[in-house]
C-alpha cells in the first residue's frame, strides 16, 4: 500500500514538471529575450584533477558558447542580438539517472522522467535566478578516462547532460559538446551517422555548395564534425570555426520553414 502511495506521489510530481517544462519549452523558441543557460559542474570520478579543474571554472569559461551563438543569430538576421546566456551555476554531488542505450522505448521514457525529475530537484541554486535550461557537465580526468559515453540533451525538460574532459587544453571541444546539447533542448536533431560519428550530406556540411565540396572550411555544430574527405572527418578544437546550418536554423525557429 505504502509503496503504491509513494509511486502514486511521484508520477504525481513528474506530471507537474512535465506541464512546467512543456510551458518552458515553448517559450524557449520565441526568441524574444535571451535564454539563460545554467552550467552545472559534476565531478564524475572524484580525482584531483577534475576537482582542480572545477575550481578553476567560471562563467567566462563558457563566453565563447554565448559569442558562438550571437554570431550565427546575426548571421540569420535574428532581431535577438544576445540569443544565450551561460553562467556557472553550483557544482553537483549527485550524478544523473544512467541512460540504458540497449533498453526498450518503455525504459527510455521513464529514464527521461526520471532525469526531468533529478534536474529539477538537483537544480536550484539560490545565488542565482532560475534558468531557462540546465546542463549538467560530468568533468572526467582524461588520465583516468580515455573516452566518455555520447551526451544528451532533451527538449522535454530542457536539460542536458554533457560528459567532458577535465582538461584546458580541451575546453574549446567541451564547448563545442556543451552548445550541440543546448540547441538539442531547443529543437535541433543529430546530422552525423550514429554508426561512426560521419556528418550527413546535406544537412552535416558547414557549406554543401562549396566546390570542392573536401576539405570543409567548416563545421556544422549539430554534425559535430568536420568533413576533411571524403572518407576523413575531424572535430574542431573550438566553436571558432562552427556554424549553425540552415537546417539547423530552421528546427529551431530562426528562419521559417519551406
Amino acid at each position: 500500500m505504502f509503496r503504491t502511495i509513494r509511486l502514486a506521489i511521484l508520477i504525481g510530481v513528474l506530471v507537474f514538471v512535465a506541464a512546467g517544462a512543456y510551458l518552458s519549452r515553448a517559450r524557449s523558441t520565441d526568441w524574444d529575450t535571451p535564454l539563460w543557460i545554467a552550467i552545472h559542474p559534476i565531478n564524475a570520478d572524484g580525482s584531483d584533477v577534475t576537482t582542480g579543474y572545477i575550481n578553476g571554472l567560471s562563467s567566462d569559461t563558457f563566453t565563447a558558447i554565448e559569442e558562438f551563438m550571437a554570431r550565427e543569430a546575426e548571421h540569420y538576421e535574428l532581431p535577438l542580438s544576445e540569443p544565450a546566456r551561460v553562467e556557472l551555476y553550483d557544482e553537483i554531488a549527485e550524478a544523473p539517472p544512467l541512460l540504458d542505450r540497449d533498453g526498450s522505448a518503455l525504459s527510455r521514457a521513464w529514464w527521461s522522467l526520471k532525469l526531468r525529475y533529478w534536474a529539477w530537484r538537483s537544480g536550484s541554486d539560490g545565488d542565482h535566478p532560475p534558468p531557462d535550461i540546465r546542463m549538467f557537465v560530468l568533468y572526467h580526468d582524461p588520465a583516468l578516462t580515455e573516452s566518455v559515453p555520447h551526451s544528451l540533451g532533451l527538449q522535454k525538460g530542457l536539460v542536458g547532460v554533457v560528459y567532458a574532459f577535465a582538461d584546458r587544453d580541451m575546453t574549446g571541444s567541451n564547448n563545442i559538446v556543451i552548445a550541440h546539447e543546448f540547441l538539442h533542448t531547443v529543437g535541433a536533431t543529430d546530422k552525423y551517422d550514429p554508426g561512426d560519428d560521419r556528418p550527413t550530406f546535406p544537412g552535416g556540411y558547414a557549406d554543401p555548395d562549396q566546390l570542392p565540396l573536401f576539405p570543409q572550411d567548416r563545421t556544422e555544430v549539430m554534425a559535430g564534425r568536420r568533413m576533411l574527405s571524403e572518407q576523413a572527418w575531424e572535430m574542431p578544437t573550438g566553436l571558432r570555426h562552427v556554424v549553425i546550418g540552415p537546417q539547423t536554423a530552421a528546427e529551431i525557429s530562426w528562419v521559417e520553414t519551406r
